[in-house]
C-alpha cells in the first residue's frame, strides 16, 4: 500500500510542475488558479511522501519519488510544452526509470 502512496505522491509532483509550467504562460485569474493548483499538489505530494516514509526507507522512497516526478515532468514537457525529445534525453530518462525499478526491487519493504 505504501508503494501506491509513493507513486501517487510522485504523480502529484508531476502535477505541481505542470501547474507551474501553465502558470508561467498565463496572466490574471488563470495564473492565480494554476498557482493554487501548484500549491495544492505540492502540499499533497509532500504529505503523501511523508506517509510513505513511515514504513519505506527514506533512502529508497525519496529517490523513487523524485525519479517519478522527473520522468513524468519530462514526458509532460515533451507532450504538452513541446520540449525536444532528443535521443540523449530519452536515453537518460530510460536509465532513470531503470534506476527507479532497481531501487524498488532491492528495497526491504
Amino acid at each position: 500500500m505504501n508503494w501506491m502512496i509513493l507513486i501517487i505522491a510522485g504523480l502529484c509532483e508531476c502535477a505541481f510542475t505542470f501547474c507551474l509550467g501553465k502558470a508561467k504562460d498565463t496572466i490574471g485569474t488563470p495564473h492565480t488558479l494554476w498557482l493554487a493548483g501548484f500549491g495544492v499538489f505540492t502540499l499533497l505530494s509532500m504529505l503523501l511522501l511523508m506517509k510513505a516514509t513511515q514504513t519505506l526507507p527514506l533512502g529508497t522512497a525519496y529517490p523513487v519519488w523524485t525519479g517519478i516526478g522527473a520522468v513524468g515532468t519530462v514526458i509532460l514537457g515533451i507532450f504538452y510544452f513541446h520540449e525536444p525529445a532528443t535521443f540523449w534525453r530519452l536515453f537518460f530518462i530510460c536509465t532513470l526509470i531503470l534506476s527507479i525499478v532497481g531501487l524498488k526491487t532491492i528495497s526491504p519493504s
